[in-house]
């Protein structure tokens, strides 16, 4: 197969994988693609959270372990209710909520896809209370509604393709001008695509759990505190261009000039 002909069979398949896979993310209303379908994610995820609670102590029967359910269960059903009045349901079909709090000192939670979600006891001080938690709980079930995860995956199958379609065109040059010229591509497409959208990942998701939290009836005026203290308690943080977050003072700066719109949610839901 000739070079020419390696490109354009290439562009068509991503063409193809573009059409077939396009999808709208919840409330941003930003395009993604997602080549995984959403059954094999899931599968997955509900195997590896299995995996996660078997070897890990769960912690159950107290106050802060039920307060993890309640607000798990209040922003679900806000996910619920925001996905049902814009006609999206069928999105959340295979979703199989749990929540769980679990002994580790990490300051860390997260949620997989399908609706798994695990809050680390090392977080409880830094969110202080009901409505920090709901600021960390929202933001990472945003995450999971995202599809941030196909995403991101999807991202490495078609960087994959475009570095073997790249080492294809070269491999009548010598060894060290391809050697470069991967390298090259493979920093490139980490700096210029991976990292980037990592930390697009994050601030759509700060929108995004900011909206969730409002209409379970949390204030989201809470959530930028929230992330100040975060940024109190850091140990430093490499330079925003490489990392997979936005900086504490992007991140703050970005909430605060969302809550106008969380509020009016926030509002809302008060009235009900």
């Amino acid at each position: 197969m000739s070079k020419i002909s390696l490109k354009i069979n290439v562009v068509l398949l991503i063409a193809i994988f573009l059409l077939i896979a396009c999808a709208t993310v919840p409330i941003t209303g930003r395009k993604t693609i997602n080549l995984i379908p959403v059954e094999t994610i899931n599968s997955l995820s509900f195997q590896q959270y299995s995996d996660f609670i078997s070897t890990n102590k769960t912690i159950t029967g107290t106050d802060q372990a039920a307060m993890v359910k309640r607000v798990g269960r209040r922003i679900q059903h806000a996910v619920e209710q925001y996905f049902a009045s814009n006609n999206m349901s069928s999105q959340l079909q295979g979703y199989a909520w749990e929540f769980n709090l679990v002994e580790d000192s990490a300051i860390n939670a997260w949620c997989m896809p399908g609706g798994k979600v695990v809050v680390y006891t090392g977080i409880l001080p830094v969110t202080r209370d009901e409505t920090g938690l709901a600021v960390v709980m929202g933001h990472e079930i945003a995450h999971a509604v995202a599809n941030h995860g196909n995403e991101r995956m999807s991202q490495g199958l078609l960087v994959q393709m475009g570095g073997m379609a790249l080492d294809k065109a070269l491999e009548n040059k010598p060894e060290e001008t391809r050697g470069l010229a991967m390298l090259a591509f493979g920093v490139g497409a980490n700096v210029g695509v991976l990292l980037p959208y990592s930390r697009l990942h994050e601030s759509e998701a700060d929108h995004m759990g900011l909206i969730f939290m409002a209409i379970a009836g949390y204030d989201p005026s809470k959530a930028p505190e929230f992330w100040e203290r975060m940024s109190a308690g850091g140990k430093g943080a490499p330079p925003e261009i490489l990392s997979t977050h936005p900086s504490d003072e992007t991140r703050i700066k970005n909430l605060r000039e969302r809550l106008p719109e969380a509020m009016e949610y926030y509002r809302q839901a008060r009235k009900k």
